[in-house]
């Protein structure tokens, strides 16, 4: 069975096949793990290596990668030899976040994201709902996942990396969401638990990204390292923690993971996903599509982050 009929999101990041079925079809996770389109997936020594692998595109999120993402992780929890899980990403890049080429370019209606007028917030909601709970599958993992981010890990990237329990950058790699201020809401919403209010309103009331020596300095993420040292941080911090039997790992990251979501995770995410499709879908996330059709999402991109852009139905961009 291929990974491009298993993975098929014919309306949006929907896996239309269960996780059982495709075990039983496939006869080795080696098997499944070939058969992956836009990520890489091996182990060693006791850990499950997942790697984004869209380096063209600076591991931009396409249409397969979220149902990847969250196979890969059973296949790490499904493995008795596996006790972490590292993600990275391949080339120049952790994450450049979704790749707008094929999200924001094409017209309205062409491409999941973005639907005619009138729009029907339940349609978008169930697309990026499913796509929200594939990263998530990182946060509710039995066994710790660890990120390391190098590069970008920008707008999506950074829905991604913030879902894993251990986030370790490169001094000079970059995190945030510039798409707060034009077509976007963090659907996996970890800013305000991890760095309270405040600075989360900082960050996503201006889009501005960050360092990763800023980002650790502010509890966004647990260490920034300088970037020739990042490989090999990560495989100590990750020696460490197989030391420790598979059970105990799981014991404390469920008592940590249950004192977030008690302060009402799942309902935030459910508020920012809706968001996320209203932001999509307002005037001003209209004139941005429109605008990245007409001179590419490269510019768009550039003109929305430098805040001298008004977006608003009046102007003429």
């Amino acid at each position: 069975m291929a990974m491009s009929k298993i993975c098929r999101l014919s309306k949006g990041f929907l896996c239309h096949s269960s996780l059982n079925s495709i075990q039983r079809s496939l006869t080795s996770s080696s098997r499944m793990a070939r058969e992956f389109q836009s990520i890489k997936y091996s182990t060693r020594d006791k850990v499950a290596y997942i790697t984004l692998n869209r380096p063209q595109a600076l591991n931009a999120i396409d249409e397969h990668m979220p149902c990847e993402l969250e196979k890969a992780v059973q296949l790490a929890n499904d493995d008795d030899d596996t006790r972490v899980i590292v993600l990275s990403g391949s080339g120049r890049s952790f994450c450049s976040g979704y790749d707008l080429k094929k999200f924001a370019e094409e017209g309205r209606g062409t491409m999941i994201g973005s639907q005619k007028m009138p729009w029907d917030p339940y349609t978008d909601y169930r697309m990026m709902h499913a796509a929200t709970e594939k990263y998530m599958s990182l946060w509710r993992s039995l066994k710790p996942t660890v990120c390391k981010v190098h590069g970008f890990a920008i707008a999506g990237g950074s829905d991604i990396a913030l879902c894993c329990d251990l986030v370790v950058m490169a001094e000079d790699a970059f995190i945030g969401y510039p798409p707060s201020r034009v077509w976007g809401c963090p659907t996996t919403a970890m800013w305000a638990y991890r760095v309270g209010a405040e600075r989360a309103k900082r960050l996503l009331l201006t889009g501005d990204v960050i360092s990763g020596t800023e980002a650790a300095r502010i509890g966004l993420v647990g260490q920034a390292v300088p970037s020739d040292k990042l490989d090999e941080e990560v495989d100590r911090l990750v020696q460490r923690m197989v030391t420790v039997p598979t059970n105990q790992l799981f014991f404390q990251k469920q008592v940590i993971n249950q004192v977030v979501e008690q302060m009402g995770l799942s309902a935030t995410q459910r508020l920012a996903t809706l968001f996320d499709g209203m932001s999509r879908h307002t005037p001003e996330g209209v004139a941005f599509q429109n605008r990245s059709a007409e001179v590419g999402f490269k510019q768009a991109v550039k003109e929305r982050d430098e805040g001298t852009t008004d977006w608003s139905p009046e102007s003429k961009l």
